[in-house]
């Protein structure tokens, strides 16, 4: 492989050596045939200090779209520092971020509020944004023992395979993706609307580019409510074709992240920690587990506009 990553049949070295030594020996296992790999012997909480190894995660994240780290034993500050070398950081107006580390936002789940499962559909992060995130780095600090795996998609691949009167169908639609119909639907309907105020819907492509490798990208997930600019004389005759054509359409580009040959599943353990490019892909925190204490922390860095 380039940049001088291998391959490795034996297992990967302690996550505890100095990220100096570690500019030839990074092992790399891909887990599916379209998307994910296991990263081994990487300190992430050393790469927050080294450029050079950033760089070599930069490109196998643009390879794989999404990375996994075992056994990171790092601090919040190296946490926030590694993510900071991809961009800025940004906070969540729902979740909120630690006090102490800007940007550092704890998705806590607690077995005394079962109901606050609020996680288990297919999305791309924050695309109710005018520009979504470019990315996550997201670690486990607690979780179920068994359980709670969290699932990616391709959805490069996603829009690669579609059928061609399909891509031809959907060039040049736009559609809004809203926060006030996911987060807020739960909320009274003052905060859900000064939530709309604060995050008015946004409208993006339905297939964008991806600013550093090209790729084409179905970009639709379940914070999209409707196209913008469907309704044309070429695809209404009358008003309901509006309502059926649309919808149908839309559902269907939806479902395409349900094809398992897109995806890749991932176990959780203490300390594991995955790292996602959000412009390419989507992902679901599978919800099979019992009540019980299930504890992440996010680094979300921000993007740019899709295109």
């Amino acid at each position: 492989m380039s940049l001088g990553i291998q391959n490795a049949s034996r297992p990967a070295a302690p996550a505890v050596v100095d990220a100096s030594s570690l500019l030839h020996s990074i092992h790399v296992e891909p887990l599916t045939c379209s998307i994910g790999a296991e990263v081994g012997n990487v300190n992430l909480g050393a790469a927050s200090r080294d450029a050079d190894l950033v760089a070599q995660i930069r490109a196998l994240l643009l390879k794989h779209k999404v990375l996994f780290f075992r056994d990171q034993d790092f601090t919040r500050a190296e946490h926030v520092a590694f993510a900071r070398h991809f961009g800025e950081l940004e906070d969540h107006p729902v979740a909120g971020s630690d006090p102490e580390h800007p940007g550092l936002v704890r998705i806590y789940k607690s077995a005394d509020a079962p109901n606050d499962r609020y996680e288990n559909s297919w999305h791309t992060d924050a695309t109710w944004r005018e520009k979504p995130p470019l990315g996550c780095v997201l670690r486990c600090v607690e979780c179920p023992p068994v359980g709670g795996d969290t699932m990616w998609a391709n959805m490069a691949l996603a829009y690669e395979k579609l059928p061609q009167q399909v891509k031809d169908r959907i060039a040049g639609l736009r559609a809004r993706h809203s926060i006030e119909a996911s987060f807020g639907a739960a909320m009274p309907i003052e905060k859900r609307l000064a939530l709309k105020a604060q995050f008015p819907d946004a409208e993006h492509p339905v297939v964008r580019t991806h600013p550093e490798t090209g790729e084409k990208i179905l970009f639709v997930n379940a914070f999209t409510t409707h196209f913008t600019n469907f309704h044309t004389p070429e695809n209404v005759r009358y008003g309901q074709d509006y309502t059926h054509g649309a919808s149908d359409l839309l559902r269907y580009l939806v479902s395409q992240v349900f094809i398992p040959e897109y995806q890749v599943r991932f176990r959780w353990k203490p300390n594991s920690v995955a790292m996602w490019d959000n412009r390419c892909t989507q992902h679901y925190a599978v919800m099979d587990y019992p009540p019980c204490d299930r504890k992440m922390e996010r680094a979300g860095i921000m993007g740019d506009t899709p295109f």
